[in-house]
């Protein structure tokens, strides 16, 4: 079944707050081959002028992919089917960096839903912000959810 057109510009409550945590940022730099001290070493990232290890540009994905993203692909009256899904795209505009301690939340928007050769591409923006609501990074993501006769 095709995703419905009418859900774009639909924006979802903001998530709970997402605490972000020195080892996960280790964890997830450490995982993807980021080797920088900054993302390992906090005074490595303060002489750099952060408050402490920063992460690496793709982190964020951690935080919209488990929350935001949840919601709108969990919400049955879009009907994403997630066993059809193959992620398309990913961008950032980011307003400063993450560093361990911040606390953020995310407010997802969907911003396209379009369908080429009988699949859906969903395009949902994440404006993460700090729970004092200071404007962190905006993440895009689309979402291949592939025809039946894929």
């Amino acid at each position: 079944m095709p995703l419905d057109p009418s859900f774009v510009g639909r924006t979802y409550p903001p998530t709970a707050p997402y605490q972000v945590g020195r080892e996960k940022i280790r964890e997830f730099a450490t995982a993807i081959g980021a080797t920088d001290a900054a993302h390992h070493d906090p005074v490595a990232a303060r002489a750099l002028g952060h408050t402490d290890v920063v992460a690496p540009p793709t982190f964020p994905v951690v935080v919209t992919m488990e929350s935001s993203h949840r919601q709108i692909v969990d919400d049955p009256a879009l009907g994403v089917d997630y066993s059809r899904v193959v992620h398309g795209d990913q961008r950032f505009r980011y307003a400063r960096p993450v560093v361990a301690g911040d606390e953020l939340v995310c407010v997802s928007t969907i911003e396209e839903i379009t369908s080429r050769g009988g699949h859906d591409f969903l395009t949902i923006r994440s404006d993460v912000s700090t729970v004092a609501e200071e404007p962190v990074v905006s993440v895009w993501s689309k979402l291949v959810v592939r025809g039946e006769g894929s």
